[in-house]
């Protein structure tokens, strides 16, 4: 089961780097062998529903993946909620510094800072659309079955009521925190965006990222957004983090096109 990959230890990174002063604000830096700088890098936001009980381990394998085909890969680490400074703002403030701390520091890691996609997984698929929303300079990023609506989620209850304890309320009580955290009512016109979701998660449905598709690409004039939509048949919510998996090949794809590398389609369909 694609589950597994929770609890199966990923090949070790190069380097664990922090990007701040608390324990959990750090990012595992994996580059590839055998080829010259500088690379495209991938910054990776593991999911878990923003709380600490998940940590970036079980997303290094796809991080390794990444960088076996040729991709630099930052995984971050930020603080959730149950750490001390974690839920919303904190979390999100821990997002923008580590793509600050790698956009900064490019050339002393051999990145090409011009080359860089944000890609995100469930949670992560919400703070890596948010970082790019409030981050113009930000032109590709992926949300693997992303919590992209987060009204939604709360009308869901999603994973015992989440999203209530990552943005400290509910809509009625913080509707602000609502409005700057939720992808589905932020404008990302200055960026390419990847939805890849599988038809099979029972954790996050997969209306989540088709209604956020339809929803975005009915925006006219400055505020229509580019929205390439891939639905995986039969693949759970783990299958888009395993590169063991069957639908491992749209992931990395996907991650191919959104840094013009071989083996990506620079032009694409949305699926629907």
């Amino acid at each position: 089961m694609s589950e597994d990959i929770l609890s199966k230890p990923a090949p070790p990174a190069d380097a664990r780097i922090p990007y701040g002063s608390d324990p959990n604000q750090f990012f595992d830096l994996r580059l590839p062998k055998g080829l010259p700088p500088p690379y495209p890098l991938v910054i990776n936001i593991h999911g878990g529903f923003w709380r600490a009980k998940y940590n970036l381990d079980h997303a290094g394998h796809l991080c390794a993946a990444l960088a076996a085909a040729g991709v630099a890969t930052a995984n971050l680490e930020y603080r959730r909620v149950g750490n001390e400074g974690g839920a919303w703002p904190g979390t999100f403030e821990d997002i923008r510094s580590a793509f600050h701390f790698l956009i900064q520091n490019a050339a002393k890691h051999g990145f090409d800072r011009s080359n860089v996609v944000i890609m995100g997984h469930s949670a992560g698929g919400q703070l890596a659309l948010c970082l790019a929303a409030h981050e113009s300079q930000i032109k590709g990023v992926i949300s693997l079955a992303g919590v992209l609506d987060l009204q939604r989620a709360y009308e869901l209850h999603l994973s015992h009521d989440a999203v209530v304890e990552f943005l400290r309320g509910t809509p009625t009580e913080v509707p602000g925190h609502y409005r700057d955290a939720d992808p589905m009512q932020l404008s990302i016109p200055h960026a390419k965006q990847w939805l890849i979701h599988g038809l099979a998660d029972q954790d996050v449905p997969p209306a989540f990222s088709r209604e956020y598709a339809t929803t975005k690409e009915r925006r006219l004039g400055r505020d229509k957004e580019e929205v390439h939509l891939v639905v995986i048949s039969g693949a759970d919510h783990y299958d888009l983090i395993n590169p063991g998996s069957t639908a491992w090949a749209q992931v990395q794809n996907a991650a191919n096109s959104a840094l013009n590398q071989p083996g990506g389609q620079r032009r694409c369909r949305p699926r629907h």
